[in-house]
Order: structure tokens, then sequence, then C-alpha cells
């Protein structure tokens, strides 16, 4: 019995809705039971004993009160596990956020802020619903790597203030202006603040390294607070400096929306968009290598900019995947979306319950806290492995985390990602080959014929009048330039021209142009062409552009065996 190919088995089309089918959903089909809710609520209280001092750092690095880093956590942490495409995806405020967040409020406000992640909510909808999810794993890993660590430098540097309890009235946004007001502020340092910090960052480093299971954050804030409340610390405070944080979620909002506003805001619309896609994909991947499992990229997409779009709405902040705390959730035994649901109520039930004794949280705990996370944001693992690649590698990576540091953001992601493309545009145009005078090589035969059957002479010289050029790998816009110089030579006058083209994977309208403006100085000389073992993207793309299977002087040949008996007939 003859057995068929996976290309010549019918596959049935799934329906494009079934893309974006939330997990939940799926797994709730999968007689979702007590014994995995069990495992979902311990994921989820765990998680949120994490989440609860990060979600309030943040929100404080970024420039704005640690309550609306908690109400991101409770509102966009449920939609994203509730619509999301991710079985463990941990959802809420993030360092990568950070410098967009402090430099949109500097610039716009609070209120520019709401807005801006209503438009990037709104952009990554459209996005998913257009299935460009698949696209994030285009972004070049010198280009991710290295503004990744450009972030995580500067937040580190915006936590010096209060780690060391500096004395400045006016913290710059410019990251050299930044250090110079810190270093002019030096004699104001408080050993006091320098002594809560330092304890906790070492508590932090002891448990983590001793006790992995303990949540460290909480535990050194916790301890900083109790020795504030009970000694009577003068140090600055979640309620010195914000008063406290309200015990309930605050009323749904919309923002005053302009056509001013929405023009000003564009510039913080595409980096709050573009670092949200590319890091709940990169943490839904972690998960996936964790777990065996696969995500729904663009339903997690479209998951993403709804949970933005109510984060907003509720007076939160941008929203994203979290990749250590999406770990914690799957090391903590969650089994489905619940347990991400759970973290969001828990952290809720925090705020209710507890919310009066935040005042005493001192903010040199929180600075602690935030230096941990830069330095998990530094991977300075990856830096060492990117640091063995070839030198345009390190140059991306060293432009874009200047780029990050000392210009803008924004500006470093264009940069990285055109500097990448033009590094790869390069390197696949030196793999393009065009030889001239080739020989029959053998993987131009029909594999499909008799093997015993008379094959054409390998060592056959090819006959006067009939050239031939061999062209091996992609050719795009980049190489495009070295097929056109195939008739440059004024002494090739061949009565036939044979480009064979089997090594060549893909081709793109750029080369089409080049192929047509070929075969017309041909035609003019009396030239025809014979192109040979055109694969299907190839064939295709021509097909498209107006090549049929012969046209006027162009003809097409299923083997160089082919295409030389018909050139016979030419000369």
């Amino acid at each position: 019995m003859s057995q068929l190919s996976d290309r010549q088995i019918a596959q049935p089309a799934t329906p494009a809705w079934h893309l974006f089918v939330p997990k939940l959903i799926t797994v709730l089909k999968e007689d979702y039971g007590l014994a995995q809710f069990r495992g979902d609520f311990l994921a989820g209280l765990t998680v949120a004993i994490v989440a609860l001092p990060l979600a309030m750092a943040l929100a404080i690095a970024s420039g704005t009160t640690p309550d609306k880093g908690l109400i991101t956590a409770v509102v966009a942490g449920f939609i994203i596990s509730a619509l999301g495409g991710s079985r463990f995806q941990i959802g809420g405020p993030t360092g990568a956020f950070v410098v967009v967040v402090f430099n949109v409020i500097q610039a716009h406000g609070y209120d520019g802020l709401v807005l801006a992640t209503l438009m990037a909510g709104a952009m990554l909808i459209v996005t998913g619903l257009f299935r460009l999810g698949t696209w994030i794993k285009y972004i070049p890993e010198p280009v991710v790597i290295g503004f990744t660590a450009g972030i995580a430098v500067i937040i580190a540097s915006s936590q010096i203030k209060d780690f060391f309890g500096l004395s400045v009235e006016r913290v710059p946004a410019e990251f050299a202006h930044k250090i110079a007001a810190f270093w002019a502020a030096a004699d104001t340092m408080s050993p006091l603040t320098l002594s809560i910090a330092a304890g906790a960052l070492g508590l932090i480093i002891l448990l983590r390294r001793r006790a992995p299971r303990l949540p460290a954050f909480l535990i050194a804030v916790g301890v900083a607070s109790l020795l504030v409340f009970v000694l009577g610390l003068q140090v600055d405070t979640i309620g010195s400096r914000f008063g406290g944080i309200p015990n309930m979620l605050p009323a749904p909002s919309w923002p005053e929306v302009s056509l001013a506003r929405l023009a000003g805001l564009l510039q913080g619309e595409f980096p709050l968009a573009f670092l949200d896609g590319v890091q709940s994909l990169l943490s839904a991947m972690v998960a996936d290598g964790m777990t065996g499992r696969r995500h729904r990229s663009n339903c997690e997409l479209t998951a993403q900019g709804v949970a933005n779009v109510a984060s907003a709405l509720f007076g939160g902040m941008p929203a994203t995947g979290a990749i250590a705390r999406t770990a914690t959730n799957i090391r903590s035994g969650a089994k489905t979306p619940v347990a991400g649901m759970m973290h969001a109520v828990f952290v809720l039930l925090f705020m209710v319950l507890f919310a009066p004794l935040a005042i005493y949280i001192p903010l040199a705990s929180l600075a602690a806290v935030l230096l941990i996370v830069a330095f998990n944001m530094s991977e300075i693992d990856k830096v060492r492995f990117l640091w063995s690649a070839p030198p345009g590698d390190k140059a991306v990576l060293l432009i874009t985390f200047g780029l990050t540091v000392f210009v803008d953001l924004t500006v470093a992601i264009e940069v990285g990602v055109v500097l990448a493309a033009i590094l790869f545009m390069h390197r696949m145009a030196q793999v393009v080959t065009i030889e001239r005078g080739q020989s029959l090589l053998v993987d131009d035969l029909d594999d499909l014929a008799d093997p015993g059957a008379q094959t054409f002479d390998q060592r056959q010289d090819i006959p006067d009048g009939i050239e031939v050029y061999q062209l091996r790998g992609p050719i795009f816009f980049g190489a495009a330039a070295e097929l056109g110089s195939i008739l440059d030579d004024p002494r090739m006058t061949p009565k036939v021209l044979i480009v064979r083209m089997r090594e060549v994977p893909l081709i793109d309208s750029t080369a089409v142009a080049v192929l047509r403006a070929i075969v017309k100085r041909c035609k003019a000389r009396g030239i025809t062409i014979v192109v040979t073992g055109v694969q299907d993207q190839p064939r295709l793309m021509l097909e498209q552009m107006g090549f049929g299977e012969s046209t006027g002087n162009l003809t097409f040949a299923a083997n160089f065996r082919e295409a030389v008996e018909f050139a016979k007939t030419r000369i």
C-alpha cells in the first residue's frame, strides 16, 4: 500500500477564531476539579505575596503613587489570566515599563499616562486581531538584551536617592544629569536610611541563597516596616511621602481625549505597545519552556491590550507578562490560568485588609527590592554570551544599550532594529553567490527518474553560444545588485543564457524587478533566457509579478538537462 506524505494528506482548516479562545476556556473543558483548584489557589497566594511589594516599588520608581501599581496588579493581572493565551502567565507592572512610564509622566502628567496606556492597549488589540503576534520572534536578541540592560541601569540609578536618603529637590530625567545631581547631594546622605536599605538588600540576598522558597521581598520589606513602627525611625515611608494607599479599587473613569493630546502622546505609545508585546510573549515562551505547553500568541496580545485598557480606566499603569512572577507561579504548582486570577484576588484582599499598615513601609526597603529587580533585568549571563558573538552583534548590543541609557528608549529600539536588519541583510548578501560557466551538477538531475536510465553526461562541456550562471542563496534587495551585474561584461554575447535557481529558496520584488531588467536587456541583444530549477516561493513570486511559464525571450525548464537541450535548438 502506498503511503501519502504530510503534504498530500488534506488537513481540515482550523477556524481563525480558535486562535483567540482563552486558555481558561480550554482548561475548563478539561474536567477542571478540586485538585487543580487547590494547586491554583496556593500558587496564586504565593505569587500575590511576591507581587505585593513589587507592584508598589515599581509604581514609585515610575514616578507615580504605590496604589497605581496595586491597581494594575489586580485589574490587569486578573484580565490577562482570564482572557490570555497562556496557562501560566502572570500579568502586572514590570521593570521594563519604568523608564517609559516615568518619561511620559514627566512630559504629560499622570493623565497623559492613562491616555497613552489606552492607546497602547488599543494598538495591542489590533496587533493581536491581525495575527501579528508571531512577528515578535523577529526582534533580534542583541536589541532585546541591549535595551533591557539599559533599562536595568536606569532603574538602578533612579533608586540612589531613596537608597542613600539623599536630599534632592527635583531628580532630572536624563541619566547623566541625574548622576550629577546625586553626586552634588552626596553630603546629604542619611546613615539611618542607608542602614535600612543595606539591611533589606542583604536580607533579600541571604534569603534567596539560603531559603529560596521564602518570599524574600515581602520579608525584607516587612522587617524594615516593623523596625520603623517599633523604633519610630524618622525615615521616608509610603505614609510620609504619599499618605498611604486606599483599601479599595477606584471607580473606572474615561480620560480627557483630544487630537492634540493624542498626537503629543504618539511617541510614548509606541514603546509602551512594543515593550508590552515583546515582554508578554517572551514571558509566555519562558512558561512554555518550563511546562512543555504552548501558548496562543495572538490571543495573548489581544488580552494584554484589553488588560491595559482596563488598567488605564481604573487608574492603573501599563501591564504586561512578568517573567519572574510567571516562573514563580509555575514552581508553586499552578495548573491553569485560575492561579493568575487568584493572584489578583489576593492582592485585592491585601489592599482591603492591610492598607493602613502600608504607611510604615520605608522607601529605602523598596529601593533595595528594585535594585534586585534591576540586577535580574540586566541578564548578565546573556550579555556575556552575546559578547562572544561576531563584532556586528556586539555593536548592535552596545549601541542599543548606550542609546537606551543616554538618549531615549524609543530611539534605542528603532536604531537597534534598523542596525540589526542592516547587519542581517549584509550577511545574507554575502551568502548569495553567482557563478559563471557551470557544468551540470548532480543535484540538477531529475531525482524521480529511474536510476538505471541513461543520464545526461555530467562532464560534457557546454556548447559555444550557451552561457550558464548558477545562483545560490536568497536573492533579496540586499543582494539584487549583484544579480543585475550578470550582463555587465560587454564581451558576453551568448545566444542562450541559462540561469540555474535550484539553490535559491526565495526572492523578493526587488530581485524580480532586476530579473525583469535583465530580460529586457537580453531581448535587446537577441539573447534567450532559460531559468531552471525554480523553487516554489520564487515561482509564485514570479507568477504574481507577471512572469508566466514562457513569456517572450524567457523560458522555464524543469532541470538543467532540459534547459541545455532547449538551448541547443536556439544556437
